[in-house]
């Protein structure tokens, strides 16, 4: 892949430097304050969860964490040997 290559600009004066200056901060200040408010929007506290929304959260959470653990035990039977966890293959019956 080639590196990707900006056009340069040539400046002949001072007062080109502190335009151009100015013109990065001001889009740096744009930049900060999209990258806050979507910041925050990451974060928002959802009002309003009852005690059944908490409970099913509870629920969901649980069902998630059995099956990982099912899959995980699955996987190190099937593949034990590939990751070491068995140095032999063991005879199934």
């Amino acid at each position: 892949m080639l590196p990707v290559q900006k056009p340069i600009r040539e400046y002949r004066t001072l007062e080109e430097i502190r335009q151009r200056k100015d013109e990065l901060l001001n889009d740096l200040h744009q930049d900060n304050t999209q990258f806050t408010k979507l910041w925050n929007q990451v974060f928002l506290k959802r009002d309003g969860n009852t005690k059944t929304d908490y409970i099913a959260g509870l629920v969901s959470n649980g069902i998630v964490a059995v099956d990982t653990f099912f899959l995980i035990r699955k996987l190190l039977k099937n593949y034990g040997s590939i990751f070491g966890f068995r140095s032999s293959k063991k005879k199934r019956r």
